[in-house]
C-alpha cells in the first residue's frame, strides 16, 4: 500500500474522530442522568441523589473540557485537508455546523456554568433547570452534527451546479432519508454507554464495600434503564439496517460479507472477507436468516458486492468486522440486563459478586460498540465523502504533501495522548474519591448548607469556643 498525502489525511481525520466521539458517548447519556438525579433530588429531598449528582457532575466537567479541547480540532482538519470537500459542501452543511456551536454549545455551556457553581446560589428547581438544559444542549448538538453525517450519508434537498451543492430546501437537506433513524440509533446507545459506565462504577463499589447507599442506587436506576432501552436500541438497528439497505445497499452488503445478489440469502455469522478473490473465507452461515432480518422476508431480495464496480466498493473486511463486533457486543449487553433482573427478582442484585465483576468489567463494552458503530457507518460510506456525487480522492486539499500530513499527524497523536491520557488518571481519581466524599462540599443553599453547619462544631462557624460535650448524666437530665 502506497502511503500518500489521502492516506495519512484519512488516518489523522479518522484517530481525531474516533477519540473525540468517545467523549459525547459519555457526557450526552451523563448530562441526562444528571439532569433525571436534579430532579428526582428537587422532587423527593433525598439527599442520596444530591451526592449522586454532585459525583458525576464533577465526572461531566472533565469529560466536557476534553471534548471541547478535542473538538476544536476539527474543523480545522477541513480547512487544511479537505478544502475541496468544504469548497463543494460549505453552501448546504456549513449553516448545520454553525448551528451546533451557535445553538447547543453555548446554550449547553452558559447553564453548565450555574450547574456547577450554582448550587449554594440558587434555588433546588433553577438547578434542576440547569441540568436539563445542559441535557438539551448535548442532545441539540448530536441533532445539528448527525444531521450534517446523515446528508453525507444519504444527500438529499440540494442542487449540484459546477461541483458545488447548493440547498434546494434546507428542511430536505436536515431531514434527508438516513437522519431519523441514525440520530435514534446514535443517541441511544450514546445513553446505553452511559448506563453500563454508571452500572459499572455502582458494582465497583459494592464489591469495594464503599458507598452503599450511592452504588444501590446507581445499579438499580441503571439496570432498569438498560432493561428498557437496550431492546429499543436492537429494534432501532434493525430499522436502521432496512434504511441502509434501501438508500446504501453497497454498505450493508459489505456489512453481511455478501458478495452475489440473491433471495433468501444467508447470515455469515463469521468469515473472512477477501476483496480480491470476491469471497469469504472460513464463512460460517444460516441459510435465508440473511433475507428474514435483512427484509424481514425469508425469500427477500438482497443485492450483493459484485453488483458493483470494484472502484464503487467499501473495504469489506473493516465494514464486515466492525459490524460483527457491535453485533455481539449488543448480544452480551442483553445478557448482562436478564442476568441482572433475574438476580433482582432473587432479591441478589447487590450480592452476586460474580455479576457485579461483570458490570465493572463491561464498562467500555458501550465505547466499543460505538467506535464499532461508527467505523461501520464510515468505512461503509466509502470511496465516497458524499455518497454516490463526491469520492473521498476528490475531496482533500491538492496542495498536501505526505511530509506536511505526516508532521500533522505525528502531533495530533502526541497531544491526544497526552490530552486523554491525562483525562484518563483524573477520572480514575474521581472515581477512587467516590459519591460521598465528592459531594462533602457540594451543599444546597436550602437544607445542605445547614446540615453540613450542624455537623461541624460550632468553632467552625463561629469565634465563640465550642461547647464542651456533658457527661452522661448531665445529657440525661436535660432530655427529662
Amino acid at each position: 500500500m502506497q502511503v500518500t498525502a489521502l492516506l495519512l489525511s484519512r488516518v489523522q481525520f479518522a484517530w481525531v474522530i474516533a477519540l473525540h466521539i468517545l467523549l459525547p458517548a459519555l457526557t450526552v447519556g451523563l448530562s441526562c442522568y444528571i439532569a433525571t438525579l436534579e430532579v428526582l433530588w428537587w422532587a423527593t429531598g433525598r439527599d442520596v441523589y444530591r451526592r449522586l449528582s454532585a459525583f458525576w457532575l464533577r465526572i461531566f466537567a472533565v469529560s466536557f473540557g476534553m471534548g471541547v479541547v478535542s473538538g476544536i480540532v476539527m474543523p480545522f482538519q477541513f480547512g487544511t485537508n479537505w478544502s475541496r470537500f468544504v469548497a463543494a459542501t460549505a453552501n448546504t452543511i456549513g449553516s448545520l455546523m454553525a448551528y451546533e456551536v451557535l445553538v447547543a454549545f453555548f446554550l449547553e455551556s452558559a447553564f453548565l456554568g450555574v450547574l456547577l457553581f450554582g448550587r449554594k446560589l440558587v434555588p433546588r428547581w433553577a438547578h434542576a433547570m440547569s441540568a436539563i438544559f445542559v441535557a438539551l444542549g448535548t442532545l441539540l448538538s448530536s441533532f445539528w452534527i448527525l444531521a450534517v453525517n446523515s446528508w453525507m450519508q444519504t444527500p438529499s434537498g440540494y442542487t449540484l451546479i459546477d461541483g458545488r451543492f447548493y440547498p434546494r430546501s434546507m428542511l430536505d437537506v436536515i431531514f434527508n432519508p438516513s437522519f431519523p433513524f441514525r440520530l435514534a440509533h446514535t443517541v441511544t446507545a450514546f445513553v446505553v454507554t452511559t448506563a453500563f459506565v454508571v452500572l459499572g462504577v455502582g458494582a465497583h463499589y459494592l464489591l469495594k464495600g464503599r458507598a452503599q447507599e450511592e452504588s444501590r442506587v446507581m445499579v438499580k436506576m441503571a439496570l432498569f434503564f438498560l432493561a428498557i432501552m437496550v431492546p429499543v436500541q436492537i429494534v432501532l438497528g434493525d430499522a436502521h439496517g432496512l434504511n441502509t439497505l434501501k438508500y446504501q445497499p453497497a454498505k450493508l452488503a459489505a456489512m453481511e460479507g455478501l458478495w452475489e445478489t440473491g433471495r433468501g440469502v444467508r447470515a455469515t455469522l463469521f468469515a473472512i472477507p477477501d476483496d480480491q478473490e470476491e469471497t469469504n473465507h472460513l464463512e460460517v452461515a444460516i441459510p435465508k436468516l440473511g433475507s428474514l432480518y435483512l427484509t424481514h422476508d425469508p425469500n427477500g431480495l438482497v443485492h450483493g458486492l459484485k453488483d458493483w464496480p470494484r472502484e464503487d466498493r467499501p473495504v469489506v473486511p473493516i465494514v464486515f468486522f466492525a459490524f460483527h463486533l457491535m453485533v455481539l457486543i449488543a448480544v452480551f449487553m442483553l445478557g448482562i440486563v436478564v442476568r441482572g433482573l433475574t438476580l433482582w427478582r432473587g432479591r441478589r442484585l447487590y450480592t452476586r459478586r460474580g455479576w457485579l465483576a461483570t458490570c465493572r468489567l463491561a464498562m467500555p463494552v458501550g465505547f466499543i460498540a460505538v467506535l464499532a458503530g461508527w467505523t461501520t457507518t464510515e468505512a461503509g460510506r466509502q470511496p465516497w465523502t458524499v455518497y454516490g456525487l463526491m469520492r473521498t480522492a476528490d475531496s482533500v486539499t491538492p496542495s498536501l504533501t505526505t511530509a506536511n500530513v505526516a508532521l500533522s499527524l505525528a502531533a495530533y497523536v502526541i497531544c491526544y495522548i497526552v490530552i486523554f491520557g491525562s483525562g484518563l488518571i483524573l477520572l480514575r481519581r474521581l472515581v477512587h474519591i467516590g459519591p460521598s466524599e465528592a459531594a462533602a462540599d457540594g451543599t444546597d443553599r436550602e437544607g445542605g448548607e445547614q446540615r453540613g453547619r450542624a455537623a461541624r462544631p460550632l468553632s467552625a462557624v463561629s469565634d465563640k469556643p465550642a461547647v464542651p460535650p456533658l457527661p452522661a448524666d448531665a445529657n440525661m437530665r436535660r432530655d427529662m
